[in-house]
């Protein structure tokens, strides 16, 4: 049976999060020995390594990083509300992410000072990001502006997926994504970069597999009349590495699981580009193109398929 559009967000949703599950236990491992030595143990199936060889912090396997952490919180606060709701997806993540949490750990303090003691790595926890840490010291102060100005990393590019699955299709969509990014990454550039990623995601999740999409995306950004239009949509044609490496893996590999292991084996920030590659071949493919293994290996896959589809009801009401 042909799938739909609906059946195609969800697979954005829920792939992304199970990529980003798979690569948590390898995210961020630079040195290249220590990667082969780590990658000579799991081949030819690197993803959901049974113990943590990060680095910087430490998870249980099946847990997701501080990316799909966000991706959770975004997607709760989208099926509660139906709409990109800011003072409530602010509160969320706050919740989620701030002071009393699991991630709140004296190296992740948002207010530490430089300087001070040699961290001990890795921690036992999650990372705080440098844009959540921003986030909390903003919404401490009480600004109206909460996210980071000058954060430009991947953490937008890899918790799109709810937003352009709720709107693929509508001439809002971009203009929600951007607005669900600015509350914890305020920086012109980081936003550009997302929304070029929202246009790919959302191709694939109107459209499916077999289209050329970066013709179709090149096209949208030269459009003068193009939606959400910003000063920088001609910048992201010199695309950030992590982004780049994302969308080589969705361009030149034919499914999921073979795109994940791919990038895995790069090493660096292998969950942030997975977390891409599993929202372009799951909006694909529909669940069916994610293996069912690594969703059962993703602790919180059942919740999330729950949040997905009612986010997905809701979607088809507006």
């Amino acid at each position: 049976m042909a799938l739909t559009a609906a059946d195609r967000a969800i697979g954005a949703i829920i792939g992304a999060a199970v990529a980003d599950a798979a690569a948590q236990p390898m995210h961020w491992i630079y040195n290249p020995d220590r990667l082969n030595e780590v990658l000579s143990d799991l081949e030819p199936s690197p993803e959901f390594r049974p113990q943590s060889a990060n680095p910087f912090y430490r998870r249980k396997t099946g847990e997701q990083t501080c990316y799909g952490d966000q991706a959770y919180v975004l997607l709760e606060s989208l099926s509660q509300c139906g709409d990109v709701d800011v003072q409530d997806l602010t509160g969320r993540i706050y919740k989620f992410f701030g002071p009393g949490t699991v991630y709140d750990l004296p190296l992740n303090d948002p207010y530490r000072k430089k300087g001070g003691p040699k961290a001990i790595l890795p921690i036992d926890g999650p990372w705080r990001n440098g844009s959540l840490k921003a986030f909390i010291r903003n919404v401490d102060a009480g600004k109206d502006e909460t996210g980071c100005d000058v954060d430009c990393q991947m953490d937008g590019v890899t918790k799109l997926a709810p937003v352009v699955a709720m709107y693929a299709g509508r001439p809002e969509m971009l203009e929600k994504v951007e607005k669900a990014m600015r509350v914890t990454q305020n920086n012109d550039m980081c936003v550009a970069v997302t929304l070029a990623a929202a246009r790919f995601l959302e191709h694939f999740i109107l459209n499916g597999s077999g289209h050329n999409v970066v013709d179709a995306v090149l096209t949208q950004l030269n459009d003068p009349k193009r939606q959400n239009p910003q000063d920088l949509d001609k910048a992201v044609i010199v695309l950030p590495d992590a982004f780049q490496g994302a969308l080589h893996g969705v361009l030149t590999l034919n499914q999921l699981d073979e795109a994940v292991r791919d990038t895995m084996r790069c090493g660096g920030c292998t969950a942030s580009r997975a977390s891409f590659i599993g929202a372009c071949f799951g909006a694909q493919t529909g669940l069916q193109g994610i293996p069912e293994s690594w969703r059962e290996r993703t602790f919180r896959y059942p919740l999330l398929l729950e949040l997905a589809e009612n986010m997905v009801k809701k979607s088809q009401q507006l």
